[in-house]
């Protein structure tokens, strides 16, 4: 049974909660906390898998218990319910909350959230990297794109095209970008995954609080180098698998998705390379040595890899579920049921056909020879069309990087 605490200073929101999760009784072990003392009490004394708390309470506010509770319990997903007319003070919290729903909620809204979220430990078997993942509020930057960002903001007439251009060349920014804007927070009715867009909806205004004043993103520093891990690498492999991943034919409502997952897909490398360094140091060389892809070599190591690491963080953040389950499967597109090409199957295309062309520089175009995965294309259903996608791709590299 889930077990959830609800923090608000004000008791009739905690019995006007009581009353409108009464159902979700059966399946949810609920406990009720007046304020941010009471909360950490009461989760010392026991366990919780998820923490839904207010913005503004005397004492301890929700910014500084999220913060809390990161820091001692980072395995418990950490929601925050506020008000719209808070969002300065809301802004605070990014750094710390994996979602953010706004006052009013109805009883759906805030039990799909909270469930959605649990779900998301099935693909994570180790609890030390859930820890790990979980405590993950951000995610680093192209030191290069930082900076253009930084000064971009700083700029009173810079455009919002120009800013959007910026955050396009970054899976990090991208990420956190695509994890507010689909926050309850900002009101939109429909999920978003066209980065533009997330840019003007935000706006200037947020960006630059966010970028300057909250320090939201930050630089890639690790402290030694990881023996065949690029950032740069990584950032133009995702941006290629992007464009790639546009030109695929697909329905027209697909396009947005696959292309945002493409361009995240590898953001599980970045937690590794950032937070679990052993592990990703260990599973390059096991793929060197063995000459096979390093997904294959994550999974035999650990049972699953970069893709389960980077959907689950991505899952907590609130990103749109078609976007979560791309990026899961992008190595593994066959685990669920297809109907006609979607966003799973170009995704996993896409990073394929990508690879293929760039690993000749490397040496490594043999991993990827399309006839080691024909068996998974066939049964995607495009075993008839990836040669003409690949002489696709093969026109494309410099208009790719240079994008």
């Amino acid at each position: 049974m889930r077990r959830i605490i609800f923090v608000d200073d004000e008791p009739r929101i905690l019995e006007g909660l009581q009353r409108l999760l009464r159902p979700q009784r059966a399946e949810w072990d609920m406990a009720f906390a007046p304020g941010g003392a009471a909360a950490l009490a009461l989760m010392e004394a026991m366990p919780f898998d998820v923490i839904v708390s207010d913005m503004r309470m005397p004492g301890i506010d929700g910014a500084a218990l999220l913060t809390r509770v990161r820091d001692l319990y980072p395995e418990v997903v950490r929601i925050v319910l506020s008000g719209h007319t808070e969002m300065a003070t809301a802004l605070q919290v990014v750094p710390v909350a994996h979602q953010f729903l706004a006052k009013p909620c109805d009883a759906e809204m805030l039990r799909v959230g909270i469930e959605r979220a649990c779900h998301l430990k099935g693909l994570l078997h180790d609890e030390a990297i859930r820890r790990t993942v979980g405590a993950v509020g951000d995610l680093p930057s192209i030191p290069r794109i930082y900076e253009a960002l930084t000064n971009a903001l700083m700029d009173p007439d810079v455009s919002l095209p120009k800013v959007a251009k910026i955050v396009e060349q970054d899976v990090g920014i991208c990420a956190k970008i695509l994890q507010l804007v689909n926050s309850a927070f900002f009101g939109i009715s429909h999920s978003m995954t066209n980065i533009q867009n997330a840019v003007s909806y935000l706006g200037i205004n947020t960006l630059r609080s966010l970028v300057l004043s909250v320090e939201i993103f930050r630089t890639f520093a690790p402290k030694t180098k990881i023996e065949g891990f690029s950032l740069e690498a990584l950032h133009r492999h995702a941006q290629f698998t992007a464009q790639i991943a546009r030109r695929l034919p697909m329905p027209k409502h697909l396009v947005d998705i696959a292309m945002v997952a493409a361009m995240l897909h590898d953001v599980g490398k970045l937690i590794m390379a950032w937070k679990l360094t052993e592990r990703m140091e260990k599973a390059l060389a096991e793929a060197g040595e063995s000459q096979i892809p390093l997904y294959q070599a994550e999974e035999r190591l650990e049972g699953f890899g970069h893709a389960e690491i980077g959907a689950y963080l991505l899952g907590l953040w609130g990103l749109p579920y078609t976007v979560v389950e791309a990026v899961a499967l992008h190595h593994r597109p066959n685990r669920v049921p297809h109907q006609g090409f979607d966003a799973i199957s170009a995704v996993y295309a896409a990073n394929l056909l990508a690879h293929g062309v760039e690993d000749p520089a490397n040496g490594n175009s043999s991993l990827y020879d399309l006839e080691k995965f024909q068996e998974e294309i066939n049964e995607l259903g495009i075993g008839g069309q990836m040669a003409e996608w690949q002489a696709m791709v093969k026109e494309m590299p410099a208009m790719a990087v240079e994008a």
